[in-house]
């Protein structure tokens, strides 16, 4: 017990961790009676230090008139203040450990009653988390408080706490010195916002236990050994039925001859019970070793390849206070997106989340609840990983996660933080985790020197020097010895491919070099889920929120949103591109050779669990299918199959596709459930023109068909179905539709990877590609046609594009040769080159055949397969966070909308990219939110030669070269026609 009275708060500027709290233990469950003490408490806000509630711990104070609000919960998201958003910078001055006097306070207050059957012993208070300080009063004794806001903390509630009646007191602050620690780019949040449970425990009981459960993968056997410590620690037994044991010394150590190993492939538990006299306590057993040996991160003698997320904890209207359905519907995502790894970034997530990972598979990296990012800002002055003030604070933070987490296999490594320079408090806390843990590898990514960690780690570096590191070929480091020292470890990336907004672009070329260098042992997303706040517009429509919504002086926007899920959990595109990077077997259709090559990329597990078939298509529509009869492939081999024998494509696009599905129901999905594929084009379409869709040479689409000359008439020029505006030389109807277009387009609206980082936005803006002018050139009617030239350029720039659209008909359908040719400077890539329409807003419906279902572009489209696929106007747009370029459906072939007033078709010699959207890029552009866009009277259409790649710029390297529009001479063909209802007969018009 501490002397501090209530109006004591010198605790919230200590850089101590705590006073009057209990050692930290593991987290376990057992048949001992507790109390929960989650629901509504009594709930008052104080403004700061100065507008406390006197005498607010006396169990007489009467609380009536506070408001109540939810244990656990975010007070910010309860209505109580407004939550913030920074992600390097501190929001308050930085001045340790010192806070504002504006520093608000929520007094919390709750009662209880104790059964009649509660046992007379210890019983203690366990307080899972909270948000970032904060003092407790039992029955207005003061019993302690504590820091570090992701963690547990624990107080002998015995001496406060008597027969019926209770009244716990909670005082929580929103900044103390612990904040500075906690500077963990997310959303400022405060509160009780875990758990909070009384637990009775028998001075016979066991206080704490460790498992260790080690795997000789030469053997096959398995030793264990639990440690157990408290009084009742030498009267424990241990059972484990499925291994044969049976009320034993839990130290043992027991011998197995034969174990089931551990792995995040197939998650083998055995389930076993430490037993008192006074209580059971279920445990989980995997058995694992996980070492560092030969410069490679292995678990159980095989290396392991990470193909990891980072993950904030994060529900939109809840905020870090997640259900057990939610943190199981993640885990389930990941595992049916083929993720095997994650890092807890940047603390401990909520225990639950663990059990999951140990429960469905998972290796995890549990990573301390500790980041000083924004003393970067300074220089890293004053920094507390290097002042010694503050090494309990550090060393409490690591033991208090070590000692909750120790007991679950999945995780395979402790890191030691998150962003906070570097310091000797942060190789101490190395120091104490090799001797209390030594069967653990330790991370940190903030020294590259390396010298406290058993893995080289680094954050968004780029393809180039990603490949120097596999080949330990990166620059050398000051310390001849410490440079020495990191070239013998392993390396992962601990943060890469900034998933934020459309994106992100360049996975598959890291994934090569991930399975090419057996150094590079995978690496981590950044990250998850988009931090969206969940508010509802006046008409109510969800919308979400991101930094700067809630009028906070400093924020970084939607640096927030840069999540593999959408707030709401549906999955990116980016996540499915994701999925199919990372697949664990790769199957590549050969259409020379005429064979089937799969490999098991798995690092234990063999192919028996799948079910290969296949299925041709010609122009998307199936022509056969069956079983591909695969062997059983142990981890790492291969096999090349021939292809079935099919009949002759006669001219089509014939494509096969191989899959990989589960044979049988698996935890986490059900049989059939697609685990990987592989498709290749075996016989090409025989287009007339057979030219990639850029290419220098002009030619009609099909000049096999005969055109006919163009028409004059009093409104402009008539060419077969097209009419054209004499004055612009513009398409304006195809047979009965009216359109507006095509016209030559260079902008979209920027993603965030445009606008972060390398700044491409701002050099598109520079160059006024979001506001260009057409000037018409010359209309000309030629022979075979209706040629139109003209220049598009922008306000203040001489830059241009001379442009010449090449119309020719066959009488029913048009045939459109564009020309670009750039004049003047053109400093940068171009984000689109393409044609813009404007059409009627009853089209409703896409049809195309080409890469799909989902969203891609040239960087993004492994996992857009060829076929033929069907959408919505609506369903074809991605509703990222904040509004940006998206959409795109890649290297289409043909494609139909349709409409209550009849179609429009689009061919392409031989593709193009396809959008359809209810909104313009200037519409895109200028929202912030997905609920600024309205749909307009207008469908707007685009049909793109190419894109610019995604990149991953927001926060990692650009658009690889290869994946650049680069400005030069382009030419683009395309075929137009329509069939449109008439309103009198719904029969065809012309």
């Amino acid at each position: 017990m501490t002397n501090l009275s209530t109006s004591d708060v010198r605790y919230v500027e200590d850089r101590s961790p705590g006073n009057g709290r209990l050692a930290p233990r593991s987290s376990f469950t057992s048949d001992s009676v507790h109390l929960d003490f989650n629901g509504p408490w009594r709930f008052r806000i104080a403004a700061g230090l100065a507008d406390l509630t006197p005498a607010f711990e006396d169990p007489a104070f009467d609380d009536s008139q506070w408001e109540l609000i939810p244990v656990p919960s975010n007070w910010q998201l309860q209505g109580v203040g407004a939550p913030a958003y920074t992600n390097v910078a501190y929001p308050f001055p930085i001045d340790p450990p010192r806070v504002p006097d504006a520093n608000p306070t929520g007094e919390y207050r709750r009662e209880f009653d104790l059964p009649s059957q509660w046992p007379d012993v210890r019983s203690v208070l366990r307080f899972e988390g909270v948000d970032s300080c904060f003092a407790i009063w039992l029955n207005g004794m003061r019993l302690g408080d504590g820091k570090g806001s992701r963690l547990p903390t624990e107080f002998d509630a015995s001496d406060a706490l008597k027969p019926g009646r209770n009244v716990l007191a909670v005082r929580v602050h929103q900044w103390s010195a612990g904040s500075y620690l906690e500077d963990q780019d997310m959303w400022w949040l405060s509160g009780i916002f875990r758990p909070v449970r009384l637990l009775a425990r028998h001075p016979q009981s066991v206080d704490d236990f460790f498992v260790h459960a080690d795997y000789d993968h030469l053997t096959g056997s398995g030793e264990l050994v639990v440690e157990t410590t408290g009084d009742g620690a030498p009267d424990c037994r241990l059972s484990v039925p499925e291994l044969g044991l049976l009320d034993v010394d839990p130290a043992g150590p027991h011998t197995i001859a034969d174990v089931t190993a551990w792995t995040a492939e197939q998650p083998h538990l055995y389930h076993g019970e430490l037993v008192t006299p006074h209580e059971r306590i279920p445990v989980r057993i995997g058995f694992r070793r996980v070492t560092v040996e030969g410069g490679l991160l292995k678990a159980n003698g095989r290396p392991i390849l990470l193909r990891g997320v980072n993950r904030h904890e994060w529900d939109p209207e809840t905020g870090r206070t997640l259900s057990h359905e939610t943190m199981l519907r993640d885990v389930l995502l990941m595992k049916q997106h083929n993720i095997n790894a994650v890092r807890t970034s940047h603390y401990p997530p909520s225990t639950e989340f663990l059990d999951l990972c140990d429960e469905f598979g998972l290796w995890v990296i549990d990573e301390c609840d500790l980041e000083t990012h924004g003393f970067e800002l300074v220089g890293w002055r004053g920094n507390p990983s290097g002042d010694i003030r503050w090494r309990d604070a550090f060393l409490d933070r690591m033991q208090r996660m070590v000692e909750r987490d120790k007991n679950h296999p999945s995780i395979i490594m402790w890191s030691l933080g998150n962003e906070s320079g570097t310091g000797e408090n942060l190789a101490a806390m190395a120091a104490w985790t090799r001797t209390r843990d030594p069967d653990r590898p330790i991370h940190y990514e903030g020294d590259w020197d390396s010298g406290y960690v058993d893995v080289y780690s680094r954050m968004y570096a780029d393809h180039a020097e990603t490949e120097q590191i596999g080949r330990a070929q990166e620059p050398v480091t000051e310390d001849p010895a410490l440079d020495a020292h990191r070239r013998t470890l392993p390396f992962i990336l601990c943060e890469y491919a900034h998933a934020m907004g459309n994106g992100p672009g360049g996975l598959s070329e890291y994934q090569k070099l991930f399975e090419t260098h057996p150094r590079l042992q995978g690496g981590f997303v950044w990250e998850w889920i988009d931090h969206g706040i969940a508010r509802r517009t006046d008409d109510g429509r969800v919308c979400f929120a991101y930094g700067g919504d809630f009028g906070e002086p400093l924020h970084d926007g939607n640096f927030v949103a840069d999540g593999l899920v959408l707030p709401d959990r549906t999955p990116s595109p980016g996540l499915i591109e994701y999925k199919k990077v990372i697949e664990p077997v790769a199957i590549d259709v050969d259409p020379i050779a005429g064979t089937v090559h799969v490999r098991n990329g798995h690092d234990f597990r063999s192919t028996a669990h799948l079910r290969f078939s296949w299925q041709a298509e010609d122009d998307g529509e199936t022509v056969l299918d069956g079983r591909l009869d695969v062997p059983d492939l142990a981890p790492g081999e291969s096999v090349t199959l021939p292809q079935p024998r099919l009949p002759d494509a006669r001219g089509r696009e014939r494509t096969l596709t191989v899959v990989a599905a589960l044979a049988r129901p698996e935890p986490w999905a059900g049989a059939g459930h697609e685990v990987a594929w592989g498709q290749a084009v075996l016989t090409p379409a025989q287009h007339p023109a057979a030219a990639p869709g850029i290419h220098q040479t002009e030619a009609s689409p099909d000049p096999g068909r005969r055109s006919v000359p163009a028409l004059r008439d009093s409104t402009g020029h008539v060419l077969g179905p097209g009419r054209f505006d004499a004055a612009t030389g513009q398409l304006t109807r195809l047979g009965g539709l009216e359109l507006t277009g095509p016209r030559l387009e260079l902008w979209r609206a920027p993603t965030d990877n445009d606008r972060l980082g390398s700044r491409l936005a701002d050099q598109w803006h520079a160059l006024g590609l979001h506001r260009m002018t057409h000037k018409c050139l010359g209309i000309d009617s030629t022979r075979d046609g209706l040629k139109v030239t003209s220049r598009v350029a922008a306000a203040g720039t001489d830059a241009a594009m001379d442009t010449t659209y090449h119309w020719r008909t066959d009488g029913h359908e048009l045939w459109l040769t564009l020309s670009v040719t750039p004049h003047g400077e053109w400093p940068c890539p171009l984000p689109r080159l393409g044609l813009h329409l404007e059409l009627p807003s009853w089209i409703d419906t896409v049809d195309w055949y080409g890469r799909g279902p989902g969203e891609a572009y040239r960087d993004t489209a492994s996992a857009a397969r060829l076929g033929r696929f069907r959408r919505s106007v609506d369903d074809m747009q991605t509703h990222y966070l904040r509004p940006q370029e998206n959409g795109n459906r890649h290297q289409v072939r043909r494609a139909t909308l349709t409409g209550v007033g009849g179609t429009l078709q689009i061919t392409g010699a031989p593709h193009f990219d396809l959008t359809v959207s209810r909104w313009s890029a200037a519409d895109l552009a200028a929202a912030r939110h997905a609920s600024d866009l309205l749909p307009r009277d207008r469908v707007h259409l685009h049909l793109d030669a190419a894109h610019h790649g995604i990149g991953t710029a927001s926060c990692g390297p650009a658009t690889l070269p290869q994946h650049t529009l680069h400005t030069r001479p382009t030419v683009f063909r395309i075929a137009l026609s329509s069939s449109i209802l008439s309103e009198d007969t719904g029969l065809p018009g012309e």
